[in-house]
């Protein structure tokens, strides 16, 4: 029963580790939606604009799916590539250990040159 009991959990999780990623998806696609919206930027004007498919935009912008090139795209085509490239710059470390561990790859960054 135990182990039956850990398969069920591991299940959950990743069910719920899945619902998550979703509904980021569907924010982000929410948010691109919202700003070509703004800019009076129709779904077929911007897939010209940035070179993905029709059908990419209108699947993005329901669910969430998009290629991360495809985003890519759509954000320079948008004018808001800045907003990707800042991504998961700042990131605070977790642990001191993931501190001392990215200063080990600096060391050894420096000691290469």
């Amino acid at each position: 029963m135990h182990d039956k009991m850990k398969i069920i959990q591991k299940t959950e999780g990743k069910m719920a580790e899945d619902n998550f990623r979703i509904e980021i998806d569907k924010l982000i696609a929410a948010r691109i939606r919202s700003i070509r919206r703004r800019r009076k930027i129709s779904q077929k004007r911007l897939s010209e604009k940035s070179g993905v498919s029709l059908g990419s935009v209108k699947r993005f912008e329901s669910s969430g799916e998009i290629s991360l090139i495809s985003l890519t795209k759509i954000a320079i085509a948008l004018d808001i590539e800045n907003e990707l490239e800042g991504l998961f710059e700042h990131v605070p470390f977790l642990s001191i250990e993931e501190l001392i561990n990215e200063e080990a790859e600096r060391e050894k960054k420096l000691n290469a040159l």
